[in-house]
Parts: C-alpha cells; structure tokens; sequence
C-alpha cells in the first residue's frame, strides 16, 4: 500500500505551497480553478432544480465543435470568439435535443445521448485534425491543463476570462433571481407572471456554454461534468432556500479547491480531478449528516419514531389491561 499512495509529508504538500517561493504559483492555480468551480456551480445549481443536469452534460461537450472553429478563426482558445463560438455550439446542441424529442419517438434522455456523443466526437475528429493549429491535444480536452494554464506569464488571459465569467455570473444571478426562481420551479406560473421562461430556458443554456468555455482550457470537457453538478447538489442536501444554496455552492467550490491542490500535490494526480474528487468528499459528507436530508439524521429520526410509536403502543396496552383489570 505504501507503493501506492505516497508518504505524506505535512511541510511538503501542506506547507511549502503558501511559502514565499511558492506563493504565486499556488495562489494562481487555485484563483483560476475556484473561479471555474464556482462559476460552472452557480449555474449547475439552476440545471439541477430544472432537472437538466444531463442537458448539461451534454452542452459541455457538444460546444467542443464550436470551440474549435472559432479557435481555428481566431487562433487562440481566449476571447470573445470562443465564447461566440460555444454559443452557437450550446443553441445548436439544445434545439437538436428538442427536435429529436418533439418530433420523432425517440425520448428526451435517448436525444441528449445522440446529440452530445456525436458532437463530441465531431469535436474529437477537428482536434485531432487540426491540433497543429490549435495547440492542443485529446488529454487537454478531456482533462485540461490547469498547471500550466494558471502560471502563464503575467496575467493569464485563461484567468482573466474566468473571473470575468464568475463575476458575471453572480451579477446575472442578482439581476434575474426572480425570474430565475419561479422558472426554475414553476413555468406555468411565471408565464402568468409574464416571466418569458422559453426566454429564461435559452439564456440559461447560452450562459452555460459560457462557463464551460472558460473552464475548457483549465479542467477540459470531462472534469467539467463534475464542477457543474457536485457543488450545486451538495448545497442543495444542506439547504431549502435558494439564495442560501448559491452561497454553499460558492464556499463548496472555495473549499474543494484547496482542498484537491493538497491532494493533488501529494498523489502527484492532475488537479483538476483532484479538486473533483475533495469536492465529491465534501458532497458525500453532506449526504451522509445533512440535518434535514443526511443518512444518519433520517435513520435516527426514523428509529426515534419507531421507539415512540412502540412506548405509546406499550403505554396503550398497560392503560387497556388496568381498565380490563377494573
């Protein structure tokens, strides 16, 4: 087992990260992923309660088609013609889902599985054409670079795309929380409202391949999955009010991130992933001691039930055999 997983060493991986000579380093890694986490949570929290969390899925990697036309347009993986580019990749990937679902027998989570794959692997096929051009490879893809995206000279232009996002992100919440709200959990009664919900719907898949845009270069189509659906689901276990769960969904991702850079320092692992993996930590003890929805806590109070209801049913029988014995 020592073979496997490295000896841990607290100055090492704990440490020296935060000492002068490493400072810059880890403080950009981090900044870059908390902005990517957080913003792809955020919207993940909307996917979630609009059950389109496969949807989701799907937009992350169908926009990769997208992503490499406009690269090859604007030789660079930065900008505004990449995030146009996911755009018009998400539209195209949404209405494809919709039309496959209203106007043939084949079902909604049958379309979502069509429509990615085959994207994505349009997108596999361009990289691999054009990869020269584009600089980058299939690992980059799946899995990102986050290493050696973050520590650029200067200010990465990755880094300033994702806090631009994340800051947009949370000021686009603010301004449509309302309209975000009752869509989310009532279509039919924000279009009484006069809330345009197909309008909402569209904006929030166009927003979403905007996130994914600035998460492509750092964490790549896979990881992403995971960035837009665990820091929205464990805020969720934790909490009934939504304004609440996007503030858990923020300190999830703040949380996971330093987390997974120590981890993935001492297994020597792709960081990424390993923010992933604290973060799905972070989400399993939720699951497990949740005050309102945890494991242990409805077991106990399930147990806790059953005791009360056996103690009335004893207390009843003493209370029928003394009046029987009267």
């Amino acid at each position: 087992m020592s073979e496997i997983i490295p000896p841990f060493h607290w100055h090492l991986f704990l440490t020296e990260p935060w000492s002068a000579w490493y400072l810059d380093t880890t403080l950009r890694v981090i900044a870059m992923a908390f902005c990517v986490s957080a913003s792809c949570g955020l919207v993940g929290v909307y996917l979630i309660l609009r059950r389109l969390a496969l949807v989701g899925d799907a937009i992350s990697h169908s926009v990769l088609p997208g992503i490499v036309l406009a690269a090859l347009v604007a030789h660079t993986l930065t900008g505004p013609a990449i995030i146009i580019g996911a755009i018009v990749a998400g539209f195209v990937t949404t209405v494809l889902i919709e039309s496959i679902d209203h106007h043939s027998r084949v079902k909604t989570d049958a379309a979502i599985g069509i429509v990615f794959s085959a994207l994505f692997a349009l997108g596999v096929v361009m990289v691999t054409m054009f990869a020269g051009d584009l600089h980058i490879d299939a690992d980059c893809v799946l899995f990102g670079n986050l290493a050696e995206v973050a520590t650029q000279p200067g200010m990465p232009p990755a880094l300033i795309q994702a806090g631009s996002v994340l800051l947009a992100t949370i000021l686009l919440i603010g301004f449509f929380f309302k309209d975000l709200l009752v869509s989310a959990f009532d279509p039919t009664l924000a279009r009484s409202l006069g809330i345009r919900a197909r309008w909402i719907h569209y904006g929030l898949m166009a927003w979403l391949s905007v996130t994914v845009v600035s998460a492509f270069e750092a964490v790549g189509s896979i990881i992403v999955v995971a960035m837009l659906i665990i820091p929205g689901a464990t805020a969720l276990l934790l909490t009934d009010r939504l304004w609440k769960a996007l503030v858990l969904t923020v300190i999830h991702a703040a949380a996971s991130t330093v987390i997974g850079y120590h981890v993935g320092l001492w297994l020597d692992s792709n960081l990424p992933a390993a923010m992933v993996v604290a973060g799905l930590g972070l989400f399993v003890i939720a699951w497990l001691f949740s005050p309102s929805q945890g494991l242990l806590p409805r077991a106990i109070g399930r147990q806790r039930l059953r005791d009360r209801l056996e103690r009335e049913k004893v207390e009843a029988r003493e209370t029928t055999e003394k009046a029987e014995s009267r």
